[in-house]
């Protein structure tokens, strides 16, 4: 399997601003994009769709922050069909964080926070098989302390699934890769829900994405 992953929001802990306007994110979203090598095109296919309906430029990196509500709602239709469509090869998954609820000692290395996140999201997922490529966005990286992101997933597949699976770690920039786009688009969906409460997006999905929430 594959995994792609991105995420929205941020791990700041202003909250005495709003949002966007000198403070922090409320919540964080990591979302990730699961497939079958053999399926690995299909995503690729309707992110290359979203860029010929709209008639974005193809040169430039179409962020869902940069989207319209109509482009938004056209992806998220479109890939809760592919989903439907191709159950046994296409997963999506996510989780969320209500940034406002972390208690404060926890907050003090956000970089663990987001090891957790990661951890609580996909190891299921990963220990389903025998092999993972995990193919996040570098930018998505923020583990500086202990164990490397990589080492930490593989020892809790090793350890505490106590399964084989051999997981390989290959950063990608989502301005180089249409499936990590495709997850900056899942995390979009989810986030935008939670953060800004523009749900049209997510009525469309969430049948379709395997979530979870914390500190709600």
């Amino acid at each position: 399997m594959i995994i792609y992953l991105d995420e929205s929001g941020d791990l700041g802990w202003k909250f005495t601003a709003p949002y966007r306007d000198g403070g922090s994110s409320r919540y964080i979203t990591i979302a990730s994009l699961a497939v079958s090598p053999d399926k690995k095109h299909l995503p690729k296919r309707l992110i290359k769709k979203l860029y010929k309906k709209f008639n974005w430029p193809i040169d430039i990196e179409k962020k869902w922050s940069n989207m319209t509500i109509d482009e938004r709602v056209w992806f998220a239709s479109q890939a809760a069909t592919l989903r439907n469509r191709y159950s046994d090869d296409i997963r999506y998954i996510s989780i969320t964080v209500k940034k406002e609820n972390v208690e404060p000692h926890i907050r003090s290395d956000a970089n663990m926070l987001y090891n957790y996140m990661i951890g609580l999201s996909l190891l299921n997922e990963m220990a389903k098989h025998d092999a993972i490529t995990f193919i996040p966005d570098p930018r998505s990286i923020k583990v500086e302390s202990g164990s490397s992101l990589h080492d930490y997933l593989q020892t809790q597949l090793w350890f505490e699934k106590q399964v084989t699976t051999i997981l390989t770690t290959q950063p990608c920039n989502s301005a180089t890769s249409l499936n990590v786009q495709f997850s900056d688009m899942l995390s979009g969906v989810v986030q935008g829900h939670f953060e800004d409460g523009n749900s049209s997006p997510w009525s469309k999905l969430r049948t379709q994405i395997s979530y979870k929430t914390l500190f709600f």
